[in-house]
């Protein structure tokens, strides 16, 4: 990286065309946290306020044209991977993931906020035995934590057990997203261990529906971080710090759930 350039962030996702998740919410994300972002390109989605209307998955071939074309010539410090729909993507990216130094943020996405599917149930295998084993940080929430290991969360005993079994396939950390579990109240309470140390993340649970790209810009965050040279407890901290502030700030848009504000630091 040349003296006095941005670090190098690259995410591997999905597009969103109401630009609230996705590699739009990332590459947002990304230019907020001072951080130059690139991206590979996973699926296509026709998507509002209002849901999901289509997906169009583009190949493995384009998906590692599109990696190596990055990570061959401008190199990058951190890759955070997103939208992974098929069990060859992730089978793909997983070995992309693999010849490839730089930490990675892994956000096992599996439904849309608006509950719309966007991982196959026969790629779940994948995630478990070829995808999580690359992350440096796996940031399942409480419905992607019962996807890929079956445990039910409901309370925060329930968050360390989650974790166990998410650390059990082989991510250096696992941070358990716990912002909709109804017992903590007025609080979202997040779990970021390594399977000794153990570090709990509380932040004021807003009154606010419009969080469309939550999950995306928090990964994004932390991969930010860690491609400026942070240590991992730091990136998340500091990710949850964000896109706290984002919540807060999240907004109307369109006749539906309205994304979570990425600018909100600069407003």
């Amino acid at each position: 990286m040349t003296a006095g350039a941005p670090a190098l962030c690259l995410t591997v996702a999905g597009s969103d065309s109401g630009g609230g998740a996705g590699i739009q919410a990332d590459l947002k994300t990304m230019m907020a946290l001072g951080v130059h972002g690139m991206s590979v390109l996973t699926a296509v989605t026709a998507q509002n306020s209002l849901g999901v209307h289509g997906v169009w998955e583009l190949p493995p071939e384009a998906v590692t044209a599109q990696y190596r074309a990055v990570a061959d010539d401008i190199g990058v410090g951190a890759v955070k991977t997103g939208m992974l729909s098929s069990a060859a993507l992730v089978e793909t990216v997983a070995g992309l993931l693999a010849a490839t130094a730089a930490p990675a943020v892994v956000d096992p996405v599996g439904v849309s906020k608006h509950g719309d599917p966007l991982l196959a149930a026969s790629a779940l295998d994948a995630v478990r035995r070829e995808l999580l084993p690359r992350a440096t940080v796996a940031t399942p929430n409480l419905d992607e934590v019962t996807q890929l290991t079956g445990v039910d969360v409901r309370d925060e005993d329930g968050m360390r057990r989650a974790a166990d079994a998410i650390l059990g396939y082989g991510p250096r950390w696992a941070l358990i997203k716990g912002g909709h579990l109804a017992a903590h109240g007025d609080e979202a309470v997040d779990l970021l261990t390594d399977g000794s140390e153990q570090l709990w993340l509380r932040a004021p649970r807003y009154d606010n529906r419009h969080t469309h790209g939550t999950g995306c810009t928090l990964a994004s965050a932390i991969a930010a971080g860690l491609a400026k040279g942070q240590a991992v407890p730091e990136a998340v901290t500091a990710a949850k710090e964000y896109v706290t502030g984002a919540i807060a700030a999240g907004f109307s848009l369109g006749g539906g759930i309205g994304p979570v504000d990425h600018a909100w630091r600069q407003r």
